[in-house]
């Protein structure tokens, strides 16, 4: 760990003149800036203006109608934004040039909506209570021998996957783009983005990747570097990489799954693993998952925050459709993984790749520590088999209207996450769902265009 003289001295000492800064916005999508080395100097100091639209606009840049935090009616001001000296890397394909993330901790209204400020809060409150929380992402994603403008000509549909065929765990498939694939591991990891693993999936051109185990708010913004720079790098191959949680009905979805355990203050003893019980599952792991499971379905849009999310949560898509979980068990929301005492940990299946890596985790966190604090006791049984086969299980909500609907209707997402996030974020999913419904698909066109 550098200190933050020795990272102001590495910035002046960087051939570069500029300086890359990212934030994370209510969508998981990063938005940047370049600055001049000078600037950056001040700003340390100083903080740094950033436009509060970032908050106040959706995924393509339509700007909310429903926000209180920010719109037309404040003008839209600077927020403060701080720069996290941490979070220093070097960009390995643009020239080494210095990186950043920030976030809003300073501003008090934009600091409630801000995702990763909000990671930080749940982050702390499980250290007070004596725990540190590791986490990680897995990633599939699918990609396209595409380039934004060749997509446009094709008016966004019908790409043309990297590779055919259904080929999971293929050694064939990734040879076939071998540089596009060395690269991803490769200078990710330059990045500070380490990588356990790499292999194809199932699919057309699809791959997943794990990203490695660490403390939490490292673990978020490596999934949303990840993602950024795995999109960057397949751009210069010519490459579009998706991360879309289904792009096409006839193939599997691309999951975000989150693994996470709790260990002590002096992290040499992890808290949910106790080999004198069953399966290893400590009381305290029993009270995480409870806490998962009885608020799982009140917070679903932090895990599926998009109307596709929900096209991946069906029957047979290896993804999760009930409030359930079980031992190594893949039909499950959560899968328990006790192989071991320095492994033992929860896989959160819910959360598509489309996922916010900030909310879907501090969902997560902020779950499992209400089960821990309330004691609440693992009722459901562990499915032993297939969950999708099972009867009288709680099925989650079918679409992001019902999700949010339910998640507004419950006063519990705002006793895990503040009112002030909880009613931005509701009335951004409301948004969403409202422009879903005012689009003729081709769906549509093609149902009763000619027919009907």
């Amino acid at each position: 760990m550098k200190t933050s003289k020795d990272i102001i001295e590495a910035v002046k000492a960087s051939p570069s003149s500029k300086v890359k800064l990212g934030v994370c916005d209510i969508d998981g999508i990063l938005r940047g800036k370049v600055i001049s080395r000078d600037k950056f100097l001040k700003a340390v100091d100083q903080d740094l203006g950033f436009c509060d639209v970032v908050f106040g606009w959706d995924a393509n840049d339509a700007v909310y109608d429903n926000s209180k935090v920010t719109g037309w009616h404040t003008g839209f001001p600077d927020a403060k934004a701080t720069i996290d000296l941490s979070t220093f890397r070097e960009i390995p394909w643009n020239d080494d040039t210095p990186f950043f993330l920030a976030d809003f901790h300073q501003d008090e209204a934009i600091a409630a909506v801000c995702p990763r400020s909000l990671l930080k809060r749940v982050t702390k409150e499980a250290h007070d209570l004596g725990f540190k929380p590791k986490f990680s992402n897995e990633f599939e994603w699918f990609n396209f021998r595409e380039t934004p403008d060749s997509l446009k000509q094709k008016d966004g549909i019908n790409p043309t996957p990297l590779t055919p065929g259904m080929f999971g765990y293929s050694i064939l498939r990734s040879s076939q783009n071998q540089d596009f694939f060395d690269d991803i591991f490769n200078l990710l990891g330059k990045f500070g983005v380490p990588i356990e693993g790499l292999h194809t999936e199932t699919g057309d051109g699809v791959y997943e990747a794990a990203i490695t185990y660490t403390d939490i708010l490292e673990a978020a913004d490596r999934a949303i570097l990840f993602k950024t720079g795995v999109k960057e790098i397949a751009y210069r191959h010519e490459i579009i990489a998706s991360f879309m949680a289904k792009w096409n009905v006839d193939l599997p979805g691309c999951s975000g799954h989150i693994h996470q355990s709790l260990w002590n203050e002096k992290e040499d003893a992890n808290l949910f693993f106790d080999e004198t019980t069953d399966h290893s599952i400590s009381k305290l792991l029993e009270y995480y998952i409870a806490g998962l499971l009885y608020c799982m379905p009140y917070i679903l849009p932090m895990y599926a925050p998009t109307v596709n999310s929900y096209k991946r949560m069906v029957e047979g898509s290896w993804a999760a459709t009930s409030v359930s979980w079980g031992i190594e068990n893949r039909t499950t929301a959560l899968r328990v993984i006790n192989h071991g005492k320095d492994s033992m940990r929860l896989e959160t299946r819910i959360p598509g790749a489309d996922a916010n890596p900030y909310l879907s985790m501090a969902a997560s966190l902020a779950s499992g520590l209400y089960g821990i604090k309330n004691k609440l006791s693992l009722e459901i049984e562990a499915t032993t088999g297939n969950e999708y086969a099972q009867e009288g299980h709680q099925p989650l909500p079918r679409t992001l209207a019902e999700a949010t609907q339910k998640m507004k209707n419950s006063d519990l997402a705002n006793t895990l996450f503040g009112e002030e996030f909880t009613d931005h974020f509701i009335r951004t999913r409301e948004w969403e769902w409202r422009q879903f419904t005012k689009a003729v698909t081709d769906w549509e066109l093609k149902r009763y265009f000619e027919i009907i």
